[in-house]
């Protein structure tokens, strides 16, 4: 275009190139995620209908599986156990929940904190610690019964190598699931309602029994189902109670298959029934959560109501002591105990006291030290690369910058519905062949880590993106920032607090994982919590006993860390729980 003579032309200077790397991180992530996710998967679909003697496919697998009894009974048993294991883990978590929630019980915040402790607390580990305390000879309990009661020397009060033994063992470990949603669902329901019958003249009970517990009925079912699911999918705690008991759940039952000689179809025949069921549960319990427990009308609801427990203040003092005693207290003087003394059945005086145990894990034991390496690798490779994919997966999720962004969020969250011990098999199958040979690598190890943790540190990340808004995005964009440069220079920053609050979740969640980690190690690549459960078959009680609490110093100075990361100012999660 030509201007008249004399005329000022205005020159708008054209923008700078800029190559928003964005769209090619959409697709590198999708690759990711379908790798992590869909490649064990489809391996472990491939394998169950895979007859390795003539390499043919067909249904051989499903009908062994069908036709077997000793394939069938675990299935019966383990669906027993985890019904048992829900039920119980109601049945304590709801009236404690209500305590610490609802009343004026003394102390209400360590019961909380002590509840988070027994939510720490590896399940395996506190298996291990049920063992020391009950098993039928050398338990301490036992052993106590035997000296107060001058009974018989192979005479026991409790026997935890039993069926109800392991249900007790693993519910000491689920219910804090259940008293964490029925915690919270009491905090956030308002007091109207319970005001209102306590003015009709109803009393405590009632009250409870006809406004309270209906309302928070979804929370409960909810709970209930998250303890059931965890129940039927846990392979540590079965392995270290039930096999003794002979007697296999699921879990063994699949782990027993890669044993010599090993069966991979059958394992991989059987490990898909158990996903099939962790997804139903997975689904009722989005449905009952779904569901809305009551409705709030009208403008500010009254505070939470507070209970007087008047003379029932002692019983409900007993009750959270029984409780915390079962879960928390006993199993750690159980463990610091046997770590401090020779032989279990000891006494702990100062004849006994030696640091045996500690000499023997720390400098004599060679697999210690490779094993702390690989664990401490692997949680800060998982930690780190899982924080980085969960930041930029929620981000595209929440922001929608790509087309076709909410699909990263489905793969991101699918492998919750996977059980570790089928992803193990999924993952063994998948990298086992010499032409994608990764078994027997630290590799295979972060796969799989980072596919179990990646659900959490994407809810985590998700949760806090939601508290931003994309005004300061948007200015960014406008005076040309790329979209991945704001994420870093602008978001990332504001989201400091709940990035590190999920590296540390995710950290905590690696270095404690047992049922993949069992399939996939090998004498090179071990990790802390399998040399525990190695040194439980060995029957080493005192040198467990030391790494388990190694493992819980650790784990509880991450807690501790992400829990006073809100004073460091900046956006904030709910606190680890």
């Amino acid at each position: 275009m030509t201007a008249a003579i004399g005329q000022e032309v205005t020159v708008v200077p054209k923008p700078p190139f800029r190559i928003d790397l964005l769209r090619p991180a959409f697709w590198l992530l999708a690759a990711a995620l379908a790798v992590l996710v869909v490649l064990p998967l489809g391996w472990l679909g491939y394998y169950s209908l895979l007859d390795t003697k003539t390499g043919t496919l067909g249904l051989q697998n499903f009908v062994a599986l069908v036709k077997d009894a000793t394939l069938r009974k675990p299935f019966v048993i383990a669906i027993g156990m985890a019904l048992a294991v829900g039920v119980a883990s109601c049945v304590v978590a709801t009236p404690l929940a209500w305590l610490v929630s609802r009343t004026d019980l003394p102390g209400r915040r360590i019961v909380r904190a002590l509840v988070t402790a027994s939510f720490v607390t590896p399940p395996f580990l506190g298996a291990i610690a049920w063992e020391i305390l009950a098993a039928p000879n050398s338990g301490l309990i036992n052993v106590l019964f035997r000296w107060l009661t001058g009974a018989q020397p192979y005479d026991s009060l409790v026997n935890i190598y039993t069926f109800t033994g392991l249900v007790f063992a693993i519910a000491c470990y689920t219910f804090p699931y259940v008293f964490t949603l029925v915690a919270n669902g009491l905090d956030r329901v308002p007091s109207d309602q319970e005001d209102a019958s306590s003015i009709l003249g109803a009393r405590m009970w009632t009250t409870l029994r006809r406004i309270t517990i209906p309302l928070v009925l979804p929370a409960m079912l909810a709970g209930s189902i998250i303890a059931v699911l965890q129940a039927l999918t846990m392979f540590g705690s079965p392995a270290i109670l039930a096999l003794p008991a002979g007697f296999h759940v699921i879990t063994t039952k699949i782990w027993s298959l890669f044993q010599f000689p090993p069966k991979p179809g059958l394992a991989a025949a059987a490990s898909l029934p158990l996903l099939l069921v962790t997804v139903l549960l997975l689904q009722g319990k989005s449905w009952i959560l779904g569901r809305k427990g009551y409705t709030v009308l009208g403008g500010k609801s009254g505070e939470p109501r507070v209970t007087r427990l008047g003379p029932w203040k002692a019983l409900a003092i007993a009750f959270a002591v029984l409780v915390l005693s079962l879960t928390v207290i006993l199993p750690y003087l159980a463990l610091l105990k046997t770590s401090l003394t020779k032989n279990v059945s000891d006494p702990l005086t100062w004849s006994t006291l030696t640091l045996h145990h500690f000499n023997f894990v720390f400098f004599e034991f060679s697999a210690t030290r490779l094993a702390l390496w690989n664990t401490f690798i692997l949680g800060m490779m998982t930690a780190t690369i899982g924080t980085a994919m969960a930041l930029v997966v929620a981000y595209m999720v929440s922001r929608s910058p790509v087309r076709g962004a909410p699909a990263l969020g489905l793969l991101a969250t699918a492998p919750v519905s996977i059980p570790g011990i089928v992803l193990g098999v999924g993952l063994f199958l998948t990298y086992s062949h010499p032409q994608l040979m990764l078994y027997g690598t630290l590799w295979i190890l972060l796969i799989a880590f980072l596919t179990i943790e990646m659900p959490a540190g994407y809810q985590q990340m998700s949760a806090a993106f939601h508290g931003i808004h994309p005004e300061l995005e948007e200015a960014s964009r406008i005076l040309g920032a790329s979209r991945l440069k704001t994420l870093r220079l602008i978001t990332a920053p504001l989201l400091r607090t709940s990035v590190i609050a999920t590296w540390c979740f995710v950290f905590i969640g690696t270095i404690r994982e047992l049922s993949a980690t069992i399939l996939l190690t090998t004498a090179n690549t071990k990790l802390v919590s399998v040399i525990i459960y190695d040194l439980n078959e060995s029957g080493d009680l005192g040198a467990i006993s030391v790494l388990g609490m190694l493992l819980l110093a650790i784990s509880f100075t991450v807690v501790f860390i992400a829990n006073r990361l809100p004073l460091m100012g900046g956006p904030t999660l709910p606190r680890i729980a």
